[in-house]
């Protein structure tokens, strides 16, 4: 499937989510949670003016220079910190290491790749070919060189992707981001010349949706004035562009409703035929899908919150919810397929590919040109299968894969051969590069990323502790195998919990380096909200039952504590986005647990994030505030309304990007003021490119994170 169907918008960042407002039983009961209960949450939300909402004018001279006096603060006392120099000289070393795997994209004959390093801070966009790639030391030929366009243009351009014709890909569409943000300048690309065409396809900045129909026609989605964006931010109309016209000119093809996420129209090359799309998501997690019959859009009878994909003469369909369909019940988290033929012509005959167990999900799908790989989590595990078809039907095969390790497989090039990448890391191990070729019995090594920091001594657990309401939920801890069990190790819980994101097993160089070297202890939650056991994990903890996420993060720092792993003044948390979130509430329901937070990007008024720029999208994951039931949740947790003077309260910091246009930076800069006001130890630092990212290149991506390692480090005395 050369042109996926979008799952839902999936908005990339906060994530997205469907609410079930019905208790659910528990996915794995156990009798005694571990730990007392939260402490009690207040009966009513607490009602709390807003002295701080010029903090929210995101470039104001008042804002700004507030913002830059907090940073003086935090940038001064943190950077005087032992080993902060050192530590952001390795952290960008890293980043920048020539040795790092540059994975790559096949387009006809030619392997691409986005590198960067110290020469190259914003990137080159290169290619090189399958033959030389193979190589330690492969010959590249440039493409676009992002810091010379930068430079050439007075401007901070960060690479944000490119989309190229199919099948010849000559022509391609370059996404240019000011700084990091989502929003992006869209410009027509020459790929045998290797500059931007003359009088080409050009669009201003805005959240735009592009794609090609052919050779002189786009799908567009963007800014075209009133109307014609989501509250959101994101487009709601569908245009056909006909190339040498005003793009005033374009024809609308398909329209949104005013209260959708966002809408569009794309294309899909797949098996040798071409399908033309339409979609239209009320919430981030259900959508509409359309198939375009002559001049007309067909609706595609799938349940809204499923996802659907062709693949040659069948159709696929992931499920998030049980759908009664052909005389049986499919349950929410399988994934089916079926003869598209028949599908369209409305029978319901499919075999599932993937069905979830109490303890199993779907991680991903690969489609190749006669195969189609299915990646599934066994307990927070990566398993691989192969799925072949005959007269009979379809059957699977278990790949060959590492034990305890986590990997991703994807197709060299989608539909044209059934070759694939296959890469594999975990917490204390590099990645490593295979490639398997059709027939080929063994997978070839092709690139090793070399070890950032000295794993020697160190090992990955997994853990299970009872939450509160009996559910089993599973964590990493990853450190020394000799740690003391006496309360005495720093530990860095790192956790998220939302929009059904999986955190599976990753090598980070920087925790490596900056954590786990110095002997601190660090631990990865598989909290509810996540996907780890599929949609139901998620949709146990969204809307009014979102405590029950906080419940499992404090079950799990209790059982640290427990275990005598680490202690409260020894225990610190950080997370990012709705992470960020997590960890600001923690630090004001379990305060006692927790020597040190760290929220970055989060959002932390959830009585206002439905207004700030792309928070509406996520009101199927936390509710709608101005929904007194919704409210009546949401404020027993939201940290700006609930925090108060006189909390004892461990040191916090905040992060985030002025140029983030995701999360509003509004919610970390009145977060921090109103705790400097109230008394609270507070740092604050804001970055000001990144976008949601929080910074915009190696040398501020490494400054950022050595603020937070600093910070960690002299609150919870790591050495």
């Amino acid at each position: 499937m050369r042109k996926l169907l979008p799952a839902a918008l999936l908005l990339a960042s906060c994530g997205g989510g469907n609410g079930d407002p019905k208790q659910p039983t528990p996915l794995i009961p156990d009798a005694t949670p571990v730990g007392g209960p939260i402490d009690e949450l207040p009966e009513e939300p607490p009602v709390v003016e807003d002295p701080y909402l010029w903090l929210e004018d995101v470039t104001g001279d008042k804002a700004l220079a507030w913002a830059t006096a907090q940073n003086e603060i935090s940038g001064a006392l943190l950077s005087a910190q032992p080993g902060f120099t050192e530590g952001q000289d390795r952290i960008r070393a890293i980043m920048d290491s020539k040795d790092k795997i540059p994975y790559v994209t096949k387009r006809g004959k030619y392997f691409y790749n986005l590198w960067k390093d110290a020469d190259q801070p914003r990137g080159l966009y290169r290619r090189t070919t399958l033959k030389e790639y193979r190589k330690a030391q492969p010959k590249w030929e440039t493409v676009l060189d992002l810091d010379a366009l930068g430079k050439a243009e007075g401007e901070s351009w960060v690479f944000a992707g490119l989309d190229c014709l199919y099948p010849k890909y000559e022509r391609c569409l370059v996404s240019l981001s000011r700084g990091g943000a989502d929003a992006d300048v869209v410009r027509e690309f020459d790929m045998v010349k290797k500059e931007f065409v003359a009088d080409g396809f050009t669009v201003p900045e805005a959240k735009t949706s592009i794609g090609w129909k052919d050779l002189d026609t786009l799908y567009l989605g963007t800014d075209f004035g009133a109307g014609s964006m989501s509250s959101a931010g994101y487009p709601l109309i569908g245009k056909e562009w006909k190339r040498g016209t005003p793009i005033a000119d374009a024809k609308t093809v398909f329209t949104g409703e005013a209260s959708d996420i966002g809408a569009g129209v794309y294309r899909q090359w797949d098996h040798g035929q071409i399908r033309d799309f339409a979609y239209r998501s009320p919430t981030t997690f259900t959508t509409a899908y359309f198939l375009r019959v002559g001049d007309a859009y067909q609706r595609l009878e799938i349940p809204d919150d499923a996802d659907i994909g062709f693949w040659d003469d069948q159709v696929m369909i992931t499920l998030r919810t049980d759908w009664e369909a052909g005389g049986k019940t499919w349950p929410g988290g399988s994934t089916l397929i079926g003869s598209a033929k028949d599908f369209l012509a409305g029978e319901r005959d499919f075999q599932a590919l993937f069905t979830p167990t109490a303890n199993s999900s779907l991680a991903g799908v690969t489609t190749l040109e006669t195969m189609i790989l299915t990646n599934e989590l066994v307990d927070v595990h990566n398993t691989l299968y192969a799925w072949k078809r005959s007269k009979k039907g379809w059957t699977r095969t278990l790949v060959k894969t590492p034990a305890l390790a986590s990997f991703d497989a994807w197709a060299v090039e989608e539909d044209e051969g059934d070759d694939y990448w296959f890469a594999t890391s975990d917490f204390l191990t590099p990645a490593t590069l295979e490639l398997q070729l059709a027939g080929k019995k063994q997978r070839e090594v092709i690139k090793t990323s070399p070890a950032f920091f000295d794993a020697k001594g160190l090992e990955i657990q997994q853990h299970f502790v009872t939450s509160l309401d009996g559910t089993k939920v599973p964590y990493f801890q990853i450190g020394a195998k000799d740690v003391p069990l006496d309360g005495s190790t720093p530990t860095l819980i790192e956790g998220y919990g939302g929009f059904e994101n999986s955190m599976t097993p990753f090598y980070s160089g920087g925790v490596g380096s900056q954590w786990l070297e110095k002997g601190g202890v660090y631990v990865v939650p598989n909290l509810r909200g996540g996907g780890e056991y599929g949609p139901q994990w998620h949709l146990q903890a969204i809307g009014h039952n979102r405590q029950r996420v906080y419940e499992d993060f404090a079950a799990i720092s209790e059982d640290l504590i427990a275990r005598k792993v680490t202690s409260p003044a020894k225990l610190g948390i950080r997370g990012g986005s709705n992470g960020g979130l997590l960890t600001g509430v923690m630090m004001l329901q379990r305060p006692e647990l927790f020597g040190a937070v760290v929220s970055q990007q989060p959002l932390l008024d959830m009585k206002r994030y439905h207004l700030l720029l792309a928070g509406s999208s996520w009101m199927e994951e936390y509710g709608n505030p101005d929904v007194p039931a919704d409210w009546e949740a949401l404020g027993k947790y939201s940290p700006y309304q609930n925090v108060k003077p006189g909390m004892k309260l461990p040191p916090v910091l905040f992060t985030t990007s002025t140029r983030d246009d995701r999360v509003h930076p509004g919610h970390a800069r009145k977060m921090a003021a109103r705790m400097l006001e109230q008394g609270h130890q507070v740092l604050f630092y804001e970055n000001i490119e990144g976008g949601h990212a929080g910074a915009a290149d190696s040398a501020q991506a490494a400054y950022f994170s050595m603020l937070t390692y600093a910070f960690l480090a002299k609150e919870l005395g790591l050495k």
